[in-house]
């Protein structure tokens, strides 16, 4: 997939190696552990790892908030990518308001690190600049940080 003017990218190279990154993205036990920039954490995570099906998580912050987000996953290229999207629930059921497709993209880096990719892809400008004023850079980037910790763990 190629870079547009509505998308937002984090790129990293993270000090573990891919299969511990893969394995905290596609178990949910471990993504329940980094996936919210804290004192946000996800008290509920599904994945069913296949064209179409499920991938959901309730994030909950500090002051009682709770939303639940749930989509598809589109494409999984095992231990190297994984693309998913809001606009779809499972059955292939149109969501209310598609928001996003992300693509997180793996490749192995020098000394068993990981080349991490990860891009939110709007559908429109509007769209974007929403993701951006919810703290998108700082959100993630703290979020990857997390990723990367307990990445090193395992």
């Amino acid at each position: 997939m190629t870079e547009t003017e509505n998308d937002l990218v984090l790129s990293r190279t993270y000090d573990a190696p891919r299969a511990a990154i893969w394995r905290c993205w596609t178990e949910p036990e471990l993504l329940m552990q980094w996936f919210c920039p804290k004192p946000w954490f996800v008290s509920e995570a599904r994945m069913d790892l296949r064209s179409g099906g499920e991938f959901f998580t309730r994030m909950n912050g500090p002051d009682g908030e709770s939303f639940g987000n749930a989509g598809v996953f589109l494409e999984i290229v095992p231990g190297e990518k994984l693309v998913f999207t809001d606009a779809f629930t499972p059955g292939w059921r149109p969501s209310g308001r598609p928001f996003m497709c992300a693509e997180v993209v793996l490749k192995d880096a020098p000394g068993g690190k990981t080349d991490y990719l990860a891009r939110a892809m709007h559908w429109s400008a509007e769209a974007k600049q929403e993701h951006e004023a919810m703290g998108f850079h700082d959100g993630w980037g703290k979020a990857g940080e997390q990723l990367e910790a307990l990445a090193q763990s395992l």
